[in-house]
Protein backbone atom coordinates (compact mmCIF):
# COMPACT_ATOMS: atom_id res chain seq x y z
CA UNK A 1 0.00 0.00 0.00
CA UNK A 2 1.20 3.48 -0.99
CA UNK A 3 0.46 6.16 1.66
CA UNK A 4 -1.84 8.44 -0.30
CA UNK A 5 -2.00 11.63 1.39
CA UNK A 6 1.89 11.81 1.44
CA UNK A 7 2.18 11.53 -2.09
CA UNK A 8 2.49 14.58 -4.85
CA UNK A 9 -0.54 15.41 -5.29
CA UNK A 10 -0.24 14.37 -9.51
CA UNK A 11 1.49 11.20 -8.32
CA UNK A 12 -0.60 8.17 -9.81
CA UNK A 13 0.12 6.11 -7.29
CA UNK A 14 -2.36 7.31 -4.48
CA UNK A 15 -3.58 4.35 -2.24
CA UNK A 16 -3.95 0.75 -2.85
CA UNK A 17 -2.13 -1.10 -5.35
CA UNK A 18 -5.15 -2.16 -8.07
CA UNK A 19 -4.34 -5.76 -8.58
CA UNK A 20 -6.68 -6.56 -10.87
CA UNK A 21 -5.86 -3.91 -12.73
CA UNK A 22 -2.49 -4.44 -12.59
CA UNK A 23 -3.01 -8.12 -13.53
CA UNK A 24 -4.54 -7.47 -16.61
CA UNK A 25 -1.58 -5.03 -17.54
CA UNK A 26 1.09 -7.69 -16.70
CA UNK A 27 -1.22 -11.57 -16.53
CA UNK A 28 2.80 -12.97 -15.20
CA UNK A 29 2.15 -10.66 -11.66
CA UNK A 30 -0.74 -12.86 -10.26
CA UNK A 31 1.90 -15.71 -9.36
CA UNK A 32 3.10 -13.45 -7.06
CA UNK A 33 -0.07 -11.74 -5.51
CA UNK A 34 -0.83 -13.16 -2.28
CA UNK A 35 -4.25 -12.90 0.13
CA UNK A 36 -3.06 -11.83 3.70
CA UNK A 37 -4.95 -12.84 6.77
CA UNK A 38 -7.44 -9.62 6.87
CA UNK A 39 -8.30 -10.02 3.42
CA UNK A 40 -6.25 -7.45 1.08
CA UNK A 41 -3.99 -8.37 -1.47
CA UNK A 42 -0.28 -8.01 -1.81
CA UNK A 43 2.68 -9.64 -3.08
CA UNK A 44 6.23 -10.65 -0.81
CA UNK A 45 8.52 -7.44 -1.17
CA UNK A 46 11.14 -10.14 0.15
CA UNK A 47 11.14 -11.49 -3.33
CA UNK A 48 12.87 -9.88 -6.05
CA UNK A 49 11.04 -11.52 -9.11
CA UNK A 50 8.09 -10.57 -6.66
CA UNK A 51 8.96 -7.07 -7.24
CA UNK A 52 10.20 -7.29 -10.84
CA UNK A 53 7.01 -8.41 -11.98
CA UNK A 54 5.09 -5.72 -9.76
CA UNK A 55 6.83 -3.20 -11.77
CA UNK A 56 6.38 -4.49 -14.59
CA UNK A 57 2.42 -4.15 -14.28
CA UNK A 58 2.61 -0.24 -12.31
CA UNK A 59 5.16 0.74 -15.93
CA UNK A 60 2.79 -1.22 -18.33
CA UNK A 61 -0.60 -0.09 -16.79
CA UNK A 62 0.56 3.63 -15.72
CA UNK A 63 2.93 4.85 -18.75
CA UNK A 64 2.38 2.05 -21.67
CA UNK A 65 5.52 0.65 -21.10
CA UNK A 66 5.27 -2.80 -22.14
CA UNK A 67 8.45 -3.95 -21.85
CA UNK A 68 10.71 -3.59 -19.22
CA UNK A 69 13.46 -6.32 -18.16
CA UNK A 70 16.64 -6.22 -15.80
CA UNK A 71 19.87 -7.54 -16.37
CA UNK A 72 20.17 -9.99 -13.10
CA UNK A 73 21.16 -8.19 -9.74
CA UNK A 74 20.43 -4.87 -11.10
CA UNK A 75 18.38 -2.09 -9.09
CA UNK A 76 14.54 -2.79 -8.65
CA UNK A 77 13.30 0.85 -6.85
CA UNK A 78 9.93 1.74 -5.87
CA UNK A 79 7.89 3.30 -9.12
CA UNK A 80 5.72 5.46 -6.65
CA UNK A 81 8.92 7.44 -5.12
CA UNK A 82 10.58 7.82 -8.12
CA UNK A 83 7.37 9.13 -9.79
CA UNK A 84 7.14 12.00 -6.66
CA UNK A 85 10.96 13.05 -7.56
CA UNK A 86 9.56 13.71 -11.25
CA UNK A 87 6.67 15.72 -10.19
CA UNK A 88 8.51 18.08 -7.63
CA UNK A 89 11.15 18.80 -10.60
CA UNK A 90 8.33 19.33 -12.58
CA UNK A 91 7.46 21.85 -9.85
CA UNK A 92 10.28 23.87 -10.10
CA UNK A 93 8.91 25.22 -13.98
CA UNK A 94 5.64 25.99 -13.10
CA UNK A 95 6.83 29.86 -13.32
CA UNK A 96 4.38 32.89 -12.48
CA UNK A 97 1.21 31.62 -13.91
CA UNK A 98 1.74 28.03 -12.00
CA UNK A 99 1.20 25.95 -15.23
CA UNK A 100 4.14 22.89 -15.87
CA UNK A 101 5.68 22.59 -19.47
CA UNK A 102 4.37 19.75 -21.00
CA UNK A 103 6.12 18.40 -24.67
CA UNK A 104 9.55 17.73 -26.74
CA UNK A 105 10.83 21.68 -25.74
CA UNK A 106 11.61 20.94 -22.21
CA UNK A 107 14.63 18.59 -21.72
CA UNK A 108 15.86 16.51 -18.28
CA UNK A 109 18.61 15.11 -17.45
CA UNK A 110 18.79 11.63 -15.75
CA UNK A 111 22.47 11.21 -14.33
CA UNK A 112 22.89 7.85 -13.45
CA UNK A 113 19.65 6.80 -15.19
CA UNK A 114 20.43 2.89 -14.18
CA UNK A 115 19.27 -0.11 -16.15
CA UNK A 116 16.07 0.53 -15.10
CA UNK A 117 15.18 3.63 -16.39
CA UNK A 118 12.09 4.79 -14.62
CA UNK A 119 12.42 8.56 -14.37
CA UNK A 120 12.55 8.99 -18.09
CA UNK A 121 9.61 6.68 -18.60
CA UNK A 122 7.81 8.69 -15.89
CA UNK A 123 8.90 12.39 -16.98
CA UNK A 124 8.29 11.30 -20.64
CA UNK A 125 5.27 9.28 -20.79
CA UNK A 126 3.52 12.07 -18.16
CA UNK A 127 5.12 14.98 -19.51
CA UNK A 128 6.30 14.34 -22.90
CA UNK A 129 9.36 15.91 -22.35
CA UNK A 130 12.95 14.85 -24.02
CA UNK A 131 14.89 12.87 -21.52
CA UNK A 132 18.79 12.12 -21.79
CA UNK A 133 19.75 9.16 -19.66
CA UNK A 134 23.30 8.95 -19.24
CA UNK A 135 25.44 5.97 -16.83
CA UNK A 136 29.07 4.61 -16.66
CA UNK A 137 27.44 1.42 -16.94
CA UNK A 138 27.98 -0.66 -19.91
CA UNK A 139 25.40 -3.40 -19.01
CA UNK A 140 23.15 -0.94 -17.67
CA UNK A 141 23.36 1.32 -21.04
CA UNK A 142 22.25 -1.78 -23.11
CA UNK A 143 19.55 -2.66 -21.00
CA UNK A 144 18.45 0.80 -20.94
CA UNK A 145 18.28 1.26 -24.75
CA UNK A 146 16.58 -2.10 -25.12
CA UNK A 147 13.91 -0.83 -23.43
CA UNK A 148 13.46 2.55 -25.24
CA UNK A 149 13.54 0.72 -28.51
CA UNK A 150 10.98 -1.85 -27.63
CA UNK A 151 9.01 0.87 -26.25
CA UNK A 152 6.90 3.45 -28.98
CA UNK A 153 6.13 5.81 -25.99
CA UNK A 154 10.09 6.05 -25.38
CA UNK A 155 11.55 6.07 -28.87
CA UNK A 156 12.37 9.25 -29.93
CA UNK A 157 12.06 10.75 -26.80
CA UNK A 158 14.71 9.14 -24.23
CA UNK A 159 18.54 9.08 -25.31
CA UNK A 160 21.16 7.13 -23.78
CA UNK A 161 24.49 8.31 -23.39
CA UNK A 162 27.06 6.09 -21.96
CA UNK A 163 29.16 8.56 -19.68
CA UNK A 164 32.88 7.26 -20.52
CA UNK A 165 34.90 9.66 -18.19
CA UNK A 166 34.40 10.20 -13.97
CA UNK A 167 33.17 13.34 -14.81
CA UNK A 168 29.53 13.77 -14.21
CA UNK A 169 28.03 16.42 -16.91
CA UNK A 170 30.85 17.02 -19.26
CA UNK A 171 30.14 14.50 -22.09
CA UNK A 172 26.53 14.50 -21.40
CA UNK A 173 25.19 17.86 -22.34
CA UNK A 174 26.84 19.26 -25.42
CA UNK A 175 28.17 22.65 -26.18
CA UNK A 176 25.77 25.30 -27.07
CA UNK A 177 22.69 22.98 -25.43
CA UNK A 178 20.47 24.01 -22.84
CA UNK A 179 18.57 21.93 -20.62
CA UNK A 180 15.56 22.42 -17.90
CA UNK A 181 16.55 20.27 -15.52
CA UNK A 182 18.86 17.09 -14.05
CA UNK A 183 18.08 14.70 -11.94
CA UNK A 184 19.96 12.22 -9.67
CA UNK A 185 19.70 9.33 -7.15
CA UNK A 186 23.65 9.35 -6.21
CA UNK A 187 24.81 6.34 -4.26
CA UNK A 188 24.49 6.69 -0.64
CA UNK A 189 27.00 4.50 0.94
CA UNK A 190 30.94 5.37 1.23
CA UNK A 191 31.86 1.97 1.35
CA UNK A 192 30.80 -1.27 0.53
CA UNK A 193 30.79 -2.58 3.95
CA UNK A 194 28.81 0.62 5.03
CA UNK A 195 25.93 -0.62 1.89
CA UNK A 196 26.21 -4.12 3.50
CA UNK A 197 25.02 -3.49 6.94
CA UNK A 198 21.96 -1.33 5.67
CA UNK A 199 21.37 -4.37 3.71
CA UNK A 200 21.69 -6.24 6.57
CA UNK A 201 19.22 -4.34 8.49
CA UNK A 202 16.85 -3.86 5.75
CA UNK A 203 16.42 -7.47 5.78
CA UNK A 204 15.97 -7.88 9.67
CA UNK A 205 13.50 -5.27 9.19
CA UNK A 206 11.70 -7.92 5.99
CA UNK A 207 11.63 -10.62 8.75
CA UNK A 208 9.37 -8.67 11.15
CA UNK A 209 7.23 -7.25 8.42
CA UNK A 210 6.26 -7.20 4.51
CA UNK A 211 6.16 -3.19 4.41
CA UNK A 212 5.89 -1.67 1.06
CA UNK A 213 8.39 0.56 1.82
CA UNK A 214 11.44 -1.80 2.53
CA UNK A 215 11.93 -3.87 -0.11
CA UNK A 216 14.42 -6.26 -2.21
CA UNK A 217 15.73 -3.93 -4.63
CA UNK A 218 18.91 -5.20 -5.44
CA UNK A 219 21.66 -3.02 -6.97
CA UNK A 220 25.39 -3.22 -8.50
CA UNK A 221 28.04 -2.05 -6.17
CA UNK A 222 28.48 1.48 -7.98
CA UNK A 223 24.49 1.97 -7.72
CA UNK A 224 25.28 1.44 -3.67
CA UNK A 225 28.03 3.15 -2.68
CA UNK A 226 31.35 5.15 -3.71
CA UNK A 227 34.39 6.74 -1.90
CA UNK A 228 32.59 9.27 0.08
CA UNK A 229 29.54 8.54 -0.50
CA UNK A 230 26.39 11.01 -1.29
CA UNK A 231 27.82 13.64 0.45
CA UNK A 232 31.49 13.31 -1.95
CA UNK A 233 29.31 12.60 -4.85
CA UNK A 234 26.98 15.74 -4.83
CA UNK A 235 29.55 17.95 -4.12
CA UNK A 236 31.25 16.95 -6.94
CA UNK A 237 27.83 17.57 -9.30
CA UNK A 238 27.77 21.16 -7.84
CA UNK A 239 31.34 21.64 -8.37
CA UNK A 240 31.00 20.57 -11.94
CA UNK A 241 27.55 22.46 -12.62
CA UNK A 242 29.86 25.74 -12.27
CA UNK A 243 30.81 24.75 -15.87
CA UNK A 244 27.15 24.39 -17.78
CA UNK A 245 26.14 27.37 -14.94
CA UNK A 246 24.44 28.97 -18.33
CA UNK A 247 23.11 26.00 -19.76
CA UNK A 248 21.08 24.36 -16.81
CA UNK A 249 17.69 25.73 -15.51
CA UNK A 250 17.91 23.95 -12.19
CA UNK A 251 20.60 21.02 -11.04
CA UNK A 252 18.92 18.48 -8.58
CA UNK A 253 19.74 15.33 -6.26
CA UNK A 254 18.22 13.15 -3.69
CA UNK A 255 19.81 13.53 -0.78
CA UNK A 256 19.52 10.36 1.90
CA UNK A 257 20.98 11.98 5.17
CA UNK A 258 19.87 15.35 6.68
CA UNK A 259 23.14 16.19 8.02
CA UNK A 260 24.81 16.62 4.51
CA UNK A 261 22.21 19.59 3.57
CA UNK A 262 24.50 22.14 6.05
CA UNK A 263 27.44 21.41 4.08
CA UNK A 264 26.18 21.24 0.41
CA UNK A 265 24.15 24.46 1.37
CA UNK A 266 27.48 25.91 2.31
CA UNK A 267 29.27 24.21 -0.99
CA UNK A 268 26.57 26.41 -3.19
CA UNK A 269 26.83 29.54 -1.87
CA UNK A 270 30.68 29.14 -1.87
CA UNK A 271 30.44 28.59 -5.80
CA UNK A 272 27.82 31.02 -6.13
CA UNK A 273 24.44 29.62 -6.94
CA UNK A 274 21.96 32.16 -7.53
CA UNK A 275 18.95 30.14 -5.56
CA UNK A 276 18.51 26.92 -4.12
CA UNK A 277 15.65 24.77 -2.78
CA UNK A 278 15.12 21.65 -0.72
CA UNK A 279 11.94 19.53 -1.18
CA UNK A 280 11.26 17.03 1.21
CA UNK A 281 9.36 13.53 -0.02
CA UNK A 282 7.62 11.08 1.90
CA UNK A 283 6.90 7.88 1.57
CA UNK A 284 5.63 6.08 4.38
CA UNK A 285 8.29 6.42 7.17
CA UNK A 286 10.64 6.31 4.82
CA UNK A 287 12.17 10.66 4.22
CA UNK A 288 13.78 11.70 1.37
CA UNK A 289 14.67 15.08 -0.02
CA UNK A 290 15.76 17.02 -3.51
CA UNK A 291 18.13 19.52 -3.15
CA UNK A 292 17.77 21.35 -5.96
CA UNK A 293 19.71 24.21 -7.23
CA UNK A 294 20.83 27.10 -10.11
CA UNK A 295 22.71 29.73 -11.30
CA UNK A 296 20.17 31.83 -12.90
CA UNK A 297 17.61 34.54 -11.88
CA UNK A 298 14.27 33.25 -11.20
CA UNK A 299 12.20 33.15 -13.75
CA UNK A 300 14.95 32.38 -16.38
CA UNK A 301 14.87 28.23 -16.41
CA UNK A 302 12.15 28.15 -19.06
CA UNK A 303 13.67 31.32 -21.12
CA UNK A 304 15.35 28.88 -23.63
CA UNK A 305 14.68 25.80 -26.02
CA UNK A 306 16.41 22.83 -26.13
CA UNK A 307 17.85 20.06 -28.67
CA UNK A 308 18.81 16.51 -28.06
CA UNK A 309 21.89 15.87 -29.73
Amino acid sequence: MVAQALLHPRNLHQGKYDFAALIKAQPALAAFVLTKADGEQSINFSDNSAVVALNQALLAHYYQVKFWQLPAGYLCPPVPGRADYVHYLADLLAGKDNVIPHGKQVTLVDIGTGANLIYPIIASSFYGWQVIGSDIDAVAVKAAQAIVASNPVLRGRVHIIRQQTAAIFAGVIAAGQFVHLTMCNPPFYASAAEASAASARKWANLAKTHSAQQRNFAGQPHELWCDGGELAFISQMINESLQFKQQVGWFSSLVSQQKHLTPLQALLKNVGAAQHRIIEMRQGQKVSRILAWSFLPPGQQLLHHSGVN
